[in-house]
């Protein structure tokens, strides 16, 4: 519910249409009007897309607070599952550094169940990083499916549609999107 609302506050704060942002992030007014009051819980992707639209980082959404400091999260953080984000794309996720401002790059671990995940795929702007933690799952990306167990990992443009099938009852892996890709000469700051 939070979520919807700092999406709510920063577009009313740019006196902004529901229509602009919606259309800008290519889905109806309709899905953004359900992501603002709480009724849907948007994937990463469409987070990401927002977070474009209305000029900001995904963490600007996902946290009230940001700030520039180094951010340590410990495994009770992560273990706590009131902290995990439920999506209605069938998977969990937590956003480690989610309190980093104008960071480059979002890590996150992801749990996904057999049989609960909805078919659908990805595409957004930037880069992306999965490793598998543990289990088994498909992962295709553009035409190419790939069988990924524990240890396994992959590189890829994530403006290639890609998508996850979980094999096993559950697969967790972490995952690190960049919010942009660099140009050529290009040097993270």
């Amino acid at each position: 519910m939070e979520l919807g609302k700092r999406i709510r506050l920063i577009r009313k704060e740019q006196k902004r249409t529901q229509e602009e942002i919606a259309k800008m992030c290519g889905f109806t007014k309709s899905m953004l009007s359900k992501i603002e009051s709480g009724g849907a819980m948007p994937a990463v992707s469409t987070l990401m897309k927002i977070a474009e639209a209305l000029g900001v980082k995904v963490s600007d959404l996902l946290e009230e607070q940001s700030s520039n400091d180094t951010v340590m999260v410990s495994a009770g953080q992560y273990e706590d599952i009131s902290k995990w984000i439920k999506t209605n794309k069938g998977y969990s996720f937590f956003a480690f550094a989610s309190t980093r401002h104008n960071k480059i790059m979002q890590p996150y671990i992801f749990v996904a169940r057999r049989g609960e995940i909805n078919a659908h795929t990805f595409s957004h702007a930037g880069e992306e990083f999965i490793y598998v933690i543990s289990g088994t799952m498909r992962y295709k990306v553009g035409n190419t499916e790939y069988e990924m167990n524990a240890g396994d990992s992959l590189y890829f443009n994530s403006l290639q549609e890609h998508m996850v099938v979980p094999l096993s009852e559950e697969v967790k892996y972490l995952a690190v999107f960049t919010e942009h890709q660099f140009k050529s000469g290009d040097e993270p700051t």
